[in-house]
């Protein structure tokens, strides 16, 4: 039994040792996928068991000619370097049916004047304006708000598209392609060829409508569903300077200033969307501002109460902030519109140290909205004093860009700004692109730093951000009634260079490890940050955490109870779990101690659902709020090997018959004739009596 087991062994072993000589696997996860909204789909595709080609680099447009026409092994796999990388040259490969799929060269710094795979005008027909409400801005009338947009995230393609941004793997693809695939003067190479395969394959067809039907189908006819899509969500992150009753809604009469930002960006590959200006720079400069007025003395006794928001799922056609609205207005959310006094957010600040304070034309020909909207710009005006920030307002004519206030301004007339680093088109020229990073906002650091050093360095950009923060404190402290000098409020620069040190460059340092809790220290790793809001509930994303626990941080306060005390809160009368959230953070990690000081900290901050209301309502065909779903799938793979030709492949498979007829002819005649063949003659005995 033994000898039979351990042949079984050696030859599984045996088996994944011969795959290792034929197949080189990639090491790239990051792929196209397919999202679904009420009407279509969009994305990437693979077949069940992935998608083959012959290996053909592009480095210009003349090698699609190979493609197209004169390659007579198809179909191709092809290895687009980054310049190929266009609308154009896509949209021509989408009609060929010589294109198992594509592996694109992404360098780790971009090598094109702008990219931005997204749209034109991002999140049109989801905004305020349309036809009954300022129709001349509507889907982006006056102003073309991201010119540059080749819209290739919002295309449908039939063969799975990969990332490459690995050197090596790079390298060694080209190599395969050199040495058994280029031609030589027209000329076919000769067999083996080098072959890719890519996997990505989806579950989910056709719109949202479908694959949410299909779901319920599932879920109702069989006890373990084959669920094939996900609605997009997550959280959204909240927190009061003075704490209110989380469960309960606030009094009629009281006010609040809310402050916001969005948490989320995007990329045409899944599992990348770095999202620097698009979403970091807002997020950082506005918890920057936050840990600002929580060191204000009178912060908690302001005439008007300041809330901070960060919103998930802007991306897509304003999934965090419309689930916030629609909560307000059905009465399941502490805070009721009617309590919103006035509205300020933040959104792509990292373009320099000019702020662009966009209004709603519409909403200001109400004469009460324009007072308002009057002290905001006061308020702005005043508070760059000290800073390097230039305070500067579009023309009237100008509509709101892209921004979260578009959700609250669909409820009604609300005063509000929202503050960008530009006038009309975006600054970004990488916007929604694997190119938004650390780079396109100037971050920089001086060469020969260790990753302690470079955490702690204040760079340009940073001292950019915390100028922003301290304006954004200012105005948020003055229009919630504080009279107390504006000069004496500034953001803190050393917590700004640590905030974009982890969310850019590393997320797992030592000061990432003493604000976390110690339940959220799995969180931290090796990859980059992924501001992709995701299709799953079921965990809250990275972000979402780090930016939960930072918000806690600055406006929270550390009190003397036991981890015991800490972690069961909820059962002491003495802790008010309505008014109050408690973390077991880690803390510094000390000199000469075996391990970090914890303590308990006692916050107002907290999470709630950012999930479009069209599935709360089951109208997965709505057309008022976002329908994005994302299909399920079981994994992505990419790998190159050697193929032979078809006419080596038909006589191995017909040798392989032959050989196998004969053999079983042969065992019949063995088995037919056993007793002759192996039946020995009975030998005579011999006995002595």
């Amino acid at each position: 039994m033994e000898k039979w087991i351990f042949l079984l062994l050696w030859g599984l072993c045996s088996t994944n040792s011969v795959e290792k000589k034929i197949y080189i696997d990639l090491k790239t996860k990051a792929a196209c996928v397919r999202l679904l909204n009420s009407t279509h789909q969009i994305g990437c595709q693979s077949a069940l068991n992935g998608d083959t080609g012959v290996i053909h680099l592009v480095e210009r447009e003349e090698d699609l000619a190979w493609v197209f026409e004169k390659g007579p092994n198809p179909p191709y796999a092809l290895l687009l370097e980054t310049n190929m990388f266009r609308r154009d040259i896509m949209l021509r490969l989408k009609a060929q049916d010589r294109v198992a799929g594509v592996a694109v060269v992404i360098p780790s710094t971009p090598e094109t004047r702008s990219f931005s795979p997204h749209q034109k005008c991002p999140n049109a027909g989801y905004g305020v304006y349309s036809q009954d409400y300022g129709p001349e801005y509507a889907n982006c009338n006056r102003t073309l708000w991201n010119p540059d947009a080749n819209g290739l995230s919002f295309e449908e393609f039939p063969f799975p598209i990969f990332m490459v941004r690995d050197q090596n793997e790079t390298e060694t693809i080209r190599k395969c392609y050199e040495d058994h695939n280029k031609p030589v003067n027209g000329t076919p190479p000769e067999y083996p060829l080098c072959a890719m395969q890519l996997s990505s394959h989806m579950h989910a067809v056709r719109d949202t409508v479908t694959c949410m039907r299909r779901n319920t189908a599932q879920r109702t006819i069989t006890l373990n569903p084959e669920v094939v899509c996900d609605p997009l969500g997550d959280y959204n992150v909240w927190a009061v300077t003075t704490p209110i009753n989380q469960s309960d809604k606030v009094q009629p009469e009281a006010r609040f200033v809310l402050a916001a930002a969005r948490l989320d960006a995007s990329s045409f590959f899944w599992g990348v969307a770095p999202g620097a200006d698009s979403a970091v720079s807002g997020f950082i400069a506005l918890l920057a501002a936050a840990e600002a007025l929580g060191r204000v003395t009178d912060n908690t006794t302001l005439k008007k109460n300041v809330m901070f928001v960060f919103f998930q799922g802007e991306t897509f056609d304003y999934i965090g902030s419309s689930r916030m609205v629609f909560d307000m207005k059905r009465g399941q959310f502490p805070i009721q519109l009617e309590n919103v006094d006035s509205f300020v957010e933040l959104n792509q600040v990292g373009g320099g140290s000019s702020l662009w304070v966009h209004t709603d034309p519409i909403s200001r020909q109400n004469s009460t909205i324009e007072q308002k909207v009057q002290s905001l710009l006061e308020s702005l005006s005043d508070a760059t004093s000290g800073t390097n920030i230039s305070v500067r307002e579009p023309g009237h004519s100008r509509p709101l860009p892209p921004s979260s206030f578009h959700s609250f301004l669909r409820a009604g007339a609300i005063p509000g700004v929202v503050l960008t680093d530009h006038d009309g088109a975006f600054t970004n020229r990488y916007y929604e692109s694997v190119y938004d990073v650390e780079e396109n906002i100037g971050l920089k650091y001086p060469e020969g730093l260790s990753p302690e050093e470079s955490l702690n360095y204040i760079t340009d950009t940073a001292r950019g951000l915390t100028d922003v923060g301290t304006v954004m404190a200012r105005v948020l402290y003055h229009e919630a009634g504080g009279t107390g000098d504006l000069e004496n409020i500034t953001a803190n620069p050393q917590m700004v260079s640590r905030m974009l040190y982890t969310f850019l460059v590393e997320q797992n340092n030592s000061w990432s490890r003493s604000i976390l809790s110690t339940d959220a220290q799995h969180i931290l790793g090796k990859m980059d940050m992924m501001f992709y809001v995701s299709a799953s509930l079921h965990k809250v994303n990275n972000p979402t955490v780090f930016v939960q626990h930072i918000l806690a941080n600055v406006t929270g306060t550390a009190t003397n109870l036991t981890e015991e005390e800490c972690r069961n809160a909820d059962k002491s009368p003495e802790q008010d779990r309505d008014l109050y959230e408690f973390l077991w953070i880690q803390g510094w990690e000390l000199e000469n101690a075996t391990e970090p000081k914890a303590y308990c900290l006692r916050s107002s901050v907290w999470l709630s659902k950012a999930v479009s209301p069209a599935f709360e309502l089951k109208d997965w065909a709505s057309t008022e709020y976002s329908t994005w779903t994302e299909s399920r799938w079981k994994g992505f793979s990419a790998r190159i090997f050697l193929v032979a030709s078809r006419k080596l492949e038909i006589i191995t498979l017909l040798t392989g018959i032959v050989v196998l007829l004969v053999s079983l002819v042969l065992i019949y005649f063995v088995n037919a004739k056993a007793d002759v063949l192996f039946t020995s003659p009975r030998e005579h005995s011999t006995a002595t009596y």
